[in-house]
């Protein structure tokens, strides 16, 4: 059975891509079958592993019952990693869905229920807003992984998604969960991030990804890891030991349990 994680943010620039990408890398170099879905009109996980989709079927016609999922979906450089692609025709569907229709909110749960059995884990990257696109996300997700810049303003937005989740679990998703947060960009030099992650150990604690030595994950500001997309290559291919590609691992083992 297919776990399916979203990631997601309100605020754009908070590693939401990097995070996807590189997690579902590192779950698939860990021998697990994985799925990413790109669903952001940017299409910047698509971009990130290979070339856009513009032009060729991506998860546009998917929305639009022109493909199933599965007709879309690419091969990555990476045997058991796979790919559904964005582009920036998805604005056009944001616009279409802005309605209340349920049966809108939906469209990609009932895709990926097509696929069911095919992937160890299917983990999906949403656009900066809590709009149409990143509900259908939720709606077909069983949890949230929610990225935390380590600064102050991601920290005042933080009330935003968690009430868009309070609200896809009450109204279409009664199993979605917060799978946990993940502090990104974080620098040991900056006292602000170490005060924003002191209070996120001490607000939400239960909810922060830990090692199996106990101490909390964080994805550290990272030159290899900044560099990796303009080489189209996860940063576990990139520079398997860098600290953000070992700090990414170290999430994947953490959610495989």
């Amino acid at each position: 059975m297919s776990e399916v994680i979203t990631i997601a943010n309100q605020k754009g620039g908070v590693g939401k891509t990097t995070t996807a990408v590189n997690l579902a890398a590192s779950l698939a170099v860990a021998e697990k079958r994985v799925l990413l879905i790109d669903v952001d009109p940017q299409a910047n996980a698509t971009t990130y592993l290979r070339l856009s989709g513009a032009n060729e079927s991506n998860i546009y016609h998917v929305f639009t019952d022109k493909k199933s999922l599965r007709d879309i979906i690419v091969k990555t450089q990476i045997r058991t990693l796979d790919l559904a692609p964005a582009s920036i025709k998805l604005v056009d569907i944001e616009q279409e869905f802005g309605g209340d229709d349920k049966d809108y909110r939906v469209v990609l749960k009932r895709k990926i229920e097509e696929l069911e059995g095919e992937y160890d884990f299917i983990i999906i990257d949403t656009p900066p807003t809590l709009g149409s696109l990143t509900i259908n996300a939720l709606s077909a997700s069983d949890s949230v992984i929610i990225p935390i810049q380590c600064e102050y303003l991601p920290m005042e937005g933080l009330a935003q998604i968690l009430n868009t989740i309070k609200y896809v679990k009450k109204m279409l998703n009664h199993k979605l969960t917060i799978r946990g947060f993940i502090p990104t960009m974080y620098s040991s030099q900056i006292n602000l991030a170490k005060e924003v992650l002191a209070d996120l150990k001490k607000h939400f604690s239960a909810k922060l990804f830990k090692q199996k030595s106990g101490d909390f994950i964080v994805i550290p500001r990272n030159v290899k890891l900044a560099e990796s997309p303009s080489f189209g290559k996860p940063v576990i291919l990139y520079d398997v030991k860098s600290s953000g590609s070992q700090a990414y691992q170290n999430l994947a083992h953490a959610v495989i349990g």
